[in-house]
Parts: C-alpha cells; sequence; structure tokens
C-alpha cells in the first residue's frame, strides 16, 4: 500500500519530503536535467537513478572516513533517508582545474591546472543567480559565523582530497565540484554536515585520457550523451553491471 507524505520542498534534481521518523527526510532523485539556471530542461530517464546510487556510495565512503553526512541510509533505487538539517545558504566550491565560471570571470585557460586548491563561496539563490560572495558577506549578512565557515571550508578541502583520490583510480579527473551544508542539531548540540549530494550533476568529472567530459557539462553544451556519462561514471566506481538492454534498466545497480 502506498504511503502519501508531505511535500516539503521540490527543487530541480530532488524533492523532500517528510520522514518516517522524527527528524528525517525523504530525499527523491529526479530525472530532471536542468543548466542555466533552469533556462534548460530536459527529462532524461534514469539519470535519477544514477545520481542516488553514485551520492550513496560516494556518502557512505566519506562517513567510513569520519566526514558527517546526512545521509542514513537508501531506501530504494530512487531515495535516501536523510537527516532534517537546517540547510547554510551558501554553495561552497571547490576548484582543482580550471573551468566554467571561473574561466569566464577571470580569462584563464580552460583545463589550466591550478597551483593550489581554490575554495569560492556563492550565495544560494537561483533569483539572484547564486552570485559569488566572500566570506565576509557570510557573516555580515548572518549566513554562517567565522567558526562555521571554517568548518565548513575544512570539510570541503577533505572532501576534495578523497574524492580526487576516488575519481583518479577510476582515471578521472576531478575538476571542480560544489558542496552544500547544513547544521545538524542533536539535543544542546550542533554539528555542520555536509547535504545535499555530491554526483555527476554537481561534480566537473574529465576522463584523465582525453579529457571528454562525464558530468552534466554533455547537457549544458550539448556535448554528448549525459546519460552515458553518468553510466560510465558508475561503471567506473564499480557500481553497476551491464545487462545489455538500451533503456536505463539495463544497467542492474549493485546494492
Amino acid at each position: 500500500m502506498m504511503i502519501r507524505r508531505k511535500k516539503i520542498y521540490d527543487g530541480k534534481a530532488k524533492t523532500l519530503y517528510e520522514g518516517p521518523e522524527k527528524d528525517t527526510l525523504i530525499q527523491h532523485f529526479k530525472d530532471d536535467a536542468t543548466a542555466f539556471n533552469a533556462e534548460k530542461h530536459a527529462i532524461i530517464d534514469g539519470k535519477g537513478v544514477l545520481n542516488q546510487r553514485i551520492c550513496e556510495y560516494i556518502f557512505q565512503q566519506l562517513e567510513a572516513i569520519g566526514i558527517r553526512t546526512h545521509f542514513i541510509r537508501s531506501l530504494n533505487m530512487r531515495e535516501q533517508l536523510i537527516h532534517k538539517v537546517e540547510i547554510i545558504p551558501v554553495e561552497v566550491v571547490v576548484r582543482n582545474m580550471a573551468a566554467g565560471s571561473l574561466v569566464k570571470r577571470l580569462g584563464l585557460n580552460k583545463g589550466d591546472t591550478l597551483s593550489e586548491t581554490l575554495v569560492e563561496y556563492f550565495y544560494k539563490n537561483d533569483t539572484l543567480g547564486d552570485p559569488l560572495i566572500s566570506e565576509d558577506h557570510i557573516t555580515v549578512l548572518g549566513w554562517a559565523d567565522e567558526e562555521e565557515i571554517e568548518d565548513m571550508r575544512a570539510l570541503a578541502l577533505r572532501v576534495n582530497d578523497f574524492l580526487r583520490g576516488l575519481f583518479a583510480n577510476a582515471n578521472i579527473h576531478l575538476v571542480d565540484f560544489k558542496l552544500e551544508f547544513g547544521r545538524l542539531w542533536e539535543n544542546d548540540t550542533v554539528e555542520i554536515v555536509l547535504a545535499d549530494e555530491i554526483s555527476p550533476d554537481n561534480c566537473r568529472l574529465w576522463d584523465k585520457e582525453t579529457n571528454d567530459s562525464l558530468d552534466k557539462d554533455r547537457f549544458r553544451y550539448d556535448t554528448g550523451d549525459m546519460l552515458e556519462a553518468y553510466r560510465e561514471v558508475a561503471n567506473r566506481l564499480g557500481l553497476m553491471t551491464q545487462s545489455g538492454r538500451d533503456d536505463i534498466a539495463g544497467p542492474v545497480l549493485v546494492k
């Protein structure tokens, strides 16, 4: 019997529903693909399944090395049970190579390796186009205090170190990625934890041999089959096997 739950939030790629337990939510991964602040939109059958599985795997690996996330467990191929957190309205972008908006803003050459990992902050606001902000903006406007900013930065760099190794073993460059964080309240304590997702939707991933994109840039710029790229990432991480069918039901996801 299907249980209908209250919808809490409907985003571009995910929907949040009330959870079955106190202070939990259900995060549903949709097949919607968007770009340029949702000006470009399509439904890519099976995308949500792949993103959920990749995110599940990465969050489990991060938890295993002591990086706390909002992830509790997967409920099915599209949904996760997560801790309810107070999202900080700041997107933390970690860059290892020049690409995307960094190239446009500063005139850098696409693909140049940065001398050090660069961490940038953006105000999470679709209406304003997620503008670039400084640490002073964050504290003065009350989105997070200095200690929380330091926690987010430190966690972002730890995640970067882990993911660079994970993807390097899969012959993939981790060019850049976006993270979101939230406050997890437990009794009288609060902890900054990783929230949202980590998947090809918010990572820029390039094949090490060819520099071909294995992420959402294929959809943004019409440079190839987006679903094929996501399948390739999952395959290289050892998360799927091919059954021979042509549709998204073809790959059998390994739980």
